[in-house]
Order: C-alpha cells, then sequence, then structure tokens
C-alpha cells in the first residue's frame, strides 16, 4: 500500500505541477485534492509500519 501511495504521490506532483504552469484551474483543484489525499495515505502508511515493528526505510 505504501508503494502505491508512493506512485500517486508523484502523479499527484505531476499532475499539479502541470496543473499550475499551464491555465487549467480545474487540473489543478484535482491535483490539490489528490495531493492531500495520497499524503495523508502515505502517513497512514508510516504509522501503520510503525505499529506492526517493521521498518519503515
Amino acid at each position: 500500500m505504501l508503494g502505491w501511495a508512493l506512485v500517486f504521490a508523484v502523479l499527484a506532483i505531476l499532475a499539479g505541477f502541470l496543473g499550475f504552469v499551464s491555465l487549467a484551474g480545474l487540473a489543478a483543484t484535482i491535483a490539490k485534492i489528490c495531493f492531500v489525499v495520497f499524503l495523508v495515505l502515505l502517513v497512514v502508511g508510516f504509522v501503520v509500519r510503525a505499529f506492526r515493528g517493521q521498518s519503515v526505510v
């Protein structure tokens, strides 16, 4: 799950960059939402691994 969260976070950053450079307001809004959602998934993944006692790195 952590791997997928990282992949989608990178995609959200890329979509955000493309949305902010051009004048596509809808793409920028979607990218902001995706970025926040996948950032939360990344943090949840780290917390779950920490509670399971697995190495984060």
